[in-house]
């Protein structure tokens, strides 16, 4: 059994460098505080799905509106050789 020091295993030194590096260049965008209050725990749960019960139903109506054809990405050929 090793006891103390083993002559061949050195620790790396912590690296300043990556440090120095995530501190220069911070993370864009605004910071996020999850509440710790009970009532406002479930506040942002109720807002989190609801938002996604809104983004869901937004699109599935643009998926509805694309498959009936109202919606389309490139211009009607038709239109363009009527010219």
């Amino acid at each position: 059994m090793v006891q103390g020091k083993t002559k061949g295993l050195q620790t790396k030194a912590s690296s300043s460098r990556q440090a120095a590096k995530a501190a220069a260049n911070p993370k864009k965008g605004k910071r996020y505080i999850p509440p710790k209050k009970t009532a406002l725990v479930k506040q942002a749960s109720m807002r989190q799905s609801l938002t996604a019960k809104i983004n869901k139903s937004i699109e599935q109506q643009m998926v509805s509106a694309a498959s009936a054809g109202k919606l389309t990405i490139m211009k009607n050929t038709a239109d363009s050789y009527a010219d």
